[in-house]
């Protein structure tokens, strides 16, 4: 019955309603300023070759990726991956994306520890957020404490792993914001939509970790009510 349980949303609605206004903030700020150009009506492709020739790391690939918002530097191949609507824009929505995904990479040139932390999680996270729901179900279903201890344990990872992104992201967004500025790639008023969109984007992260936290109250507080009433 727990799987109805009306209760659940006392913990997570919060949670949901971040979400959804993180997300309405993201892709307003994305689309208004995707229409507005940068001053120098450079691509985001041409912005991302000379950021990452700035901060000598030239060494790092640029591919292609598909979907919309889905930019991301990957740390285990060294590649920056943008989506074809980021590349090819001239507009500011897309060399903050842009300098924020560079600025992941420098966090990897220079070995940030936040950024390696989040790695080595990344396999243990993977594992833990479907296992440990289903640990979780089971040790209730079965009558077993011990093993929905061990589920509730595993799902843990996922917000600590929500946790340590948020200053891997917050850094990114100032280091973009850093690049843009000092590279002269905008100019102030473009700084400022720059800075829109990614205060937008780092919320969706802090709405992960109220997420993450909500779901594992939630299970803490099943928990240990079925254990009272055994």
């Amino acid at each position: 019955m727990f799987y109805f349980d009306p209760l659940y949303f006392v913990f997570a609605l919060p949670a949901l309603l971040l979400a959804f206004y993180a997300q309405f903030k993201v892709q307003s700020s994305y689309r208004k300023y995707l229409r507005v150009p940068n001053q120098l009506g450079i691509s985001g492709l041409e912005a991302a070759q000379r950021l990452l020739y700035a901060n000598g790391l030239s060494h790092v690939r640029i591919e292609g990726t598909r979907g919309e918002l889905t930019d991301h530097y990957d740390p285990r191949t060294q590649t920056l991956r943008l989506s074809a609507g980021v590349a090819r824009s001239h507009s500011v929505a897309a060399l903050s994306i842009v300098a924020h995904e560079v600025g992941h990479a420098v966090q990897d040139a220079t070995a940030y520890a936040p950024l390696k932390l989040r790695s080595g999680l990344v396999p243990m996270v993977n594992i833990g957020s479907w296992l440990g729901p289903v640990l979780f179900i089971v040790g209730l279903l079965f009558n077993s404490p011990n093993l929905a201890w061990v589920g509730v344990a595993a799902f843990a990872g996922s917000l600590v792993f929500a946790i340590v992104t948020l200053p891997v992201e917050y850094n990114a967004s100032s280091r973009a914001m850093q690049m843009l500025q000092g590279s002269g790639l905008v100019s102030q008023a473009e700084l400022r939509g720059a800075k829109s969109v990614l205060s937008a984007a780092a919320l969706t992260y802090v709405a992960a970790v109220a997420q993450a936290l909500s779901t594992l109250l939630y299970y803490i507080f099943l928990l240990t009510g079925f254990r009272r009433r055994d």
